[in-house]
């Protein structure tokens, strides 16, 4: 009893600097052992954070409702919100870092700043975490953003049937665990019934309204690299390209240039990232902004397949003729027009010195 009056005084003690120290190494140890999608050691990470978060929340809330009464749970109860929150602290830094890596920032900054603020603003939850209705919100978004990359990776095919069917998933699974909770507190389920109806529609409906606008990045693929190059050609299994010399002075620029001899045409290349077994189309759109309006002009849509599982992402390029001085744009996108990455250039003409090759 005595030791755990001690833990139960260190724990309120020293409460907001531990909550800060969970949150912090959830993140750095994300950010160091996370790396891609897939049915891998980052997924299973994921997963067992989901669990550790179930866990405390069924073991809270059967306490409070007097369902567990035994010293070892009251001792439990005290530590399980600091446990919550770095679960779900590291889940949602978790979510960032992938779906960082798989969209474009200027196409899906909304969805990010939303996982960006549950991140930053877990440390500003601690009193909630004793809340039922915050508590299933947040489990309800986690298990929904695992869903949207981890079944495609299983199912091997993306699309907005398979994002149904994700939130479809989602949405049983959370019913589930709260039917679950219902059997031992039936009575504080049912007063929560109305805030909890509203929370999970909500967060489905918010989750549903990102994806088809096209805010929500199309994990499970990510962009490795993409760059515009002069020629390309393959050979031996390796791509040879010809790109320009870079000055030390390029990455001060607002648009990279690129230096063409009239009439010649550009590449893009791309390589994108899909886990093993996920074949599906990637698109080139080319566009050029209009010097007088400033406004982007689709001169062409290149659509070509890709096949999953290579680590440095699947080679692959597209072709425009006829490139005219100004400022252009290449979204790599999926055929539903979701942003994987984008690559802006000036293009600028110019003798053919600033030439030289390189092999991918």
């Amino acid at each position: 009893m005595q030791r755990f009056e001690f833990f139960k005084n260190i724990l309120i003690r020293y409460e907001r600097h531990l909550s800060s120290l969970a949150l912090v190494a959830g993140f750095i140890f994300d950010n160091l052992t996370l790396n891609q999608v897939g049915l891998s050691f980052d997924t299973l990470v994921l997963s067992i954070y989901i669990a550790l978060a179930a866990f405390g929340i069924v073991v809270v809330n059967l306490y409070e409702g007097g369902a567990l009464v035994s010293r070892p749970f009251a001792a439990m109860y005290a530590w399980l919100p600091l446990v919550i929150q770095f679960a779900f602290g590291a889940l949602f830094s978790g979510f960032f870092v992938f779906y960082s890596r798989s969209g474009s920032l200027s196409g899906s900054w909304p969805f990010l700043i939303v996982l960006l603020a549950l991140l930053i603003g877990n440390e500003f939850f601690r009193k909630y975490y004793v809340r039922l209705s915050f508590q299933i919100s947040l489990l309800f978004l986690s298990i929904f953003s695992f869903a949207i990359f981890i079944v495609p990776v299983v199912v091997k095919k993306i699309g907005p049937s398979v994002f149904v069917g994700s939130g479809v998933l989602s949405l049983v699974a959370i019913i589930l665990f709260l039917y679950f909770l219902a059997r031992f507190i039936p009575t504080r389920i049912r007063k929560s019934r109305n805030i909890l109806s509203v929370c999970i529609i909500g967060i489905f409906a918010m989750m549903n309204v990102l994806y088809f606008g096209n805010v929500i990045p199309p994990i499970p693929l990510s962009l490795k690299e993409a760059g515009v190059y002069h020629t390309i050609r393959r050979e031996a299994g390796q791509y040879i390209l010809e790109h320009e010399k870079e000055k030390w002075y390029d990455s001060f620029r607002l648009y990279k240039q690129v230096h063409i001899i009239s009439g010649s045409p550009l590449y893009l290349y791309s390589s994108v990232f899909a886990p093993t077994d996920i074949s599906t189309d990637v698109v080139h759109e080319w566009n050029f902004r209009d010097p007088e309006t400033g406004e982007w002009q689709t001169l062409s849509r290149i659509q070509f397949p890709i096949v999953g599982g290579r680590s440095t992402g699947y080679r692959g390029y597209s072709l425009k003729n006829n490139v005219m001085p100004g400022v252009w744009r290449v979204d790599v996108e999926t055929p539903n027009g979701q942003l994987i990455g984008r690559v802006t250039f000036e293009v600028v003409e110019a003798s053919p010195s600033f030439l030289e090759t390189v092999v991918k």
